[in-house]
């Protein structure tokens, strides 16, 4: 009895030193297994610093409108007999508009002609534009009755033609009479123009002047028809430039930096000071990179402050 106790002791024994064994062999070949593992590396495209004429421009709206208006006035009581003129029409100084007859000619202009042909007695009164530009408005047409001085038609001065220009206070250092301006309509039309004169008004809510801009085309701008005013604001050249997406920002665009190469797998956080931002070219004031540093341009997105990449060699800038 106490033969078999011994051998079953035994038995037990062999078996938990070979599960032992055993697991110490797993945990040595996972051990080595993991060491061998490929880490994980982010494929990406590099770019190099660049050197590029920079312009900065500030944009803001401006309004197509005529500052003068002229009003074409009767000159006389009496009736409108002739209306040559329509709303949105352009007229030219000097241009008859109406043909007026005072109530007294009405009556007695048949009767005078019947006594006495020879008089050709009409009685009418021609009304000229005064300035030329289009028909803003028309207040009359035939038949109606007018009195003296009352408004007959609205002549929108051609002469007057500007783009209203709301320029916020903060931006007056860099708008100035006779300064240019690049105009930019809906159409993606260009038309340069300068600032002629200033409103010398604040807008209480808004807090912006109203400049005037002035254009020398002849092209037919319709009023009201907003445009993108576009306004040098600095200029530089030969500025060290790195495209756009090669930089990076936290959520409150106020900590910019670049992932940089420091050898052929390897790329780190390094922070940067923007300067001038100019399409899709962004002026990189400090630090100085060296033309041959390779900064991430794309795959950078959500990377470590030290990462594994694998670079597409085909991206590197000539």
């Amino acid at each position: 009895m106490r033969r078999m106790k011994k051998t079953s002791g035994i038995i037990i024994l062999i078996f938990f030193c070979s599960a032992m064994l055993a697991n110490g062999c797993k945990e040595k070949a996972t051990s080595l297994a993991g060491d061998d593992a490929p880490q994980t590396r982010t494929p990406v495209t590099v770019t190099t610093m660049s050197y590029d004429n920079l312009q900065e421009y500030i944009e803001l709206n401006a309004t197509a409108t005529f500052l003068l208006k002229n009003y074409v006035r009767s000159n006389l009581n009496g009736y409108v007999v002739k209306a040559d003129v329509k709303a949105g029409e352009i007229v030219k100084k000097g241009q008859l508009l109406f043909l007026l007859k005072t109530k007294e000619a009405q009556a007695i202009g048949n009767t005078i002609n019947s006594l006495d042909p020879s008089l050709n007695f009409s009685g009418l009164n021609k009304v000229y534009a005064d300035a030329a530009g289009f028909i803003s408005e028309v207040n009359h047409q035939q038949g109606d009755y007018v009195q003296d001085g009352e408004p007959l038609a609205t002549i929108s001065d051609s002469k007057s033609f500007v783009f209203a220009m709301n320029v916020p206070f903060e931006d007056n250092p860099y708008v100035s009479i006779g300064k240019s301006v690049e105009l930019v309509l809906p159409d993606l039309q260009h038309f340069p123009g300068t600032i002629s004169y200033a409103m010398p008004v604040m807008d209480s809510v808004s807090q912006t002047q109203t400049y005037a801009v002035t254009i020398t085309s002849r092209a037919p701008i319709p009023q009201n028809l907003v445009a993108i005013a576009r306004i040098l604001k600095s200029a530089k050249q030969n500025a060290p430039t790195l495209p756009k997406n090669s930089v990076l920002s936290n959520e409150t665009q106020t900590d910019f930096w670049v992932m940089k190469m420091i050898n052929d797998t390897t790329a780190v956080k390094v922070p940067v000071k923007k300067g001038v931002e100019s399409g899709d070219k962004v002026e990189i004031l400090s630090p100085q990179f060296s033309p041959n540093d390779k900064i991430l341009v794309s795959g950078n997105y959500g990377l470590p402050d030290t990462a594994l990449v694998i670079v597409n060699k085909s991206s590197d800038r000539p």
